[in-house]
């Protein structure tokens, strides 16, 4: 006697082709949703700083002070990262606040080595193909330039 199917054997290869995609869509969508530079409510953990090696954390600024160093850190920064991190270095769609007390209470070696290598998992490029002065001045303005932002804690 022979056993009647529910569904006949091409009708079971669909529903599989279905079922498989709808597994495959349900991953790329939580992939999308935890992904936390398109979240709109990723806060910035800014522990790249605090992971900063001593001896470049100790570096000191020999741009330090220097007027025109400023100047052309604005310029250098409006070039470089502004795209990211905002015209006014408050912050934007894919970089963080940068007047925020965690940033202007760095040291400035800790800022430059940061700026060098970047933070390449939260999407920053290193920037050490730019010339060693001109990542010091960088430096300089956002060190120099701005009042720090006291971050405010959401409970």
């Amino acid at each position: 006697m022979k056993i009647n199917r529910l569904f006949p054997r091409p009708t079971v290869w669909i529903l599989r082709m279905v079922a498989g995609l709808l597994v495959l869509v349900s991953v790329l969508a939580l992939a999308q949703t935890e992904n936390p530079a398109s979240s709109k409510n990723y806060k910035w953990d800014y522990l790249a700083l605090a992971r900063v090696p001593a001896n470049a954390r100790a570096r000191r600024n020999p741009l330090e002070g220097d007027p025109d160093a400023v100047a052309a850190g604005k310029k250098l920064f409006a070039q470089h990262c502004s795209e990211c991190h905002g015209i006014d270095s408050r912050g934007g769609k894919r970089g963080p606040n940068l007047r925020i007390v965690e940033v202007q209470g760095a040291m400035p070696g800790a800022v430059f080595y940061i700026l060098t290598n970047g933070v390449i998992r939260h999407g920053m490029p290193g920037w050490s193909k730019l010339p060693e002065p001109e990542r010091w001045q960088i430096v300089s303005f956002l060190k120099l330039s701005r009042q720090p932002v006291h971050r405010s804690i959401s409970r």
